[in-house]
């Protein structure tokens, strides 16, 4: 089964199911239903089980899920059981030099190798132990080390220019943190994360029950 044949956001819950399958070894644990594990994680046990169908049979009757195996196979089929995955970041702001000193990309398996940004004033500077690059040269980097995977952090209006210079240097995985909807080519993997709208969702839930009534003016 190729990639475009699993949905997306099955692809997203695996990182989540590998996660609460650490914590369970990490509690002693051997096995685990999928009763259980969907209580824990608030997914219902057929969706669990119809997921991880898209990669083979996994479970044994009457014991459920080998919890330190699932998630080895879960992080193999995610390709985080190799070598450190290699990361750009672009913007140096108060929001990248916060995503630069994230301890816990490293423990995730992810290493940001160079870090670029357009200000004079940070271009040369020593930040979190990287020399700020200017990003005129980010095309001719990625060009000579085929790095894969980029975070942008950068103003809203620079973000298009910044991840069209990402995809033409051969990026293929991209985490934006900019406030702004941008296309891609097929087969390269746009991530957007918009603190902001989260919190605009989230906000629906402070408001008073919707009573279930729409009235359709015309």
């Amino acid at each position: 089964m190729s990639e475009t044949d699993i949905p997306d956001i099955v692809i997203r819950r695996l990182p989540l199911y590998a996660r609460e399958l650490g914590l369970l070894a990490g509690e002693g644990r051997d096995f685990i239903s999928s009763q259980e594990l969907g209580q824990r994680l608030g997914v219902t046990p057929a969706q669990i089980r119809k997921d991880l169908s898209y990669f083979g049979r996994f479970g044994k009757r009457g014991r459920g899920y080998e919890v330190v195996g699932l998630r080895e196979r879960l992080r193999t089929i995610l390709g985080l059981n190799g070598r450190v995955k290699e990361m750009v970041l672009v913007g140096v702001g108060r929001l990248g030099r916060a995503v630069l000193g994230y301890a816990g990309f490293r423990r995730g398996g992810f290493e940001v190798v160079r870090v670029f940004d357009s200000d004079p004033r940070q271009i040369g500077q020593e930040v979190d132990n990287h020399r700020v690059a200017d990003v005129a040269t980010l095309p001719e980097y990625l060009q000579r080390t085929r790095v894969a995977m980029g975070i942008v952090a950068v103003p809203a209006e620079a973000a298009p220019s910044v991840i069209d210079m990402l995809v033409s240097g051969g990026v293929r995985a991209i985490l934006s943190y900019a406030p702004v909807t941008t296309s891609v080519p097929r087969g390269v993997h746009l991530r957007q994360i918009d603190p902001v709208m989260e919190l605009e969702s989230m906000a629906y839930y402070l408001e008073a029950p919707f009573d279930g009534y729409v009235e359709d003016h015309p």
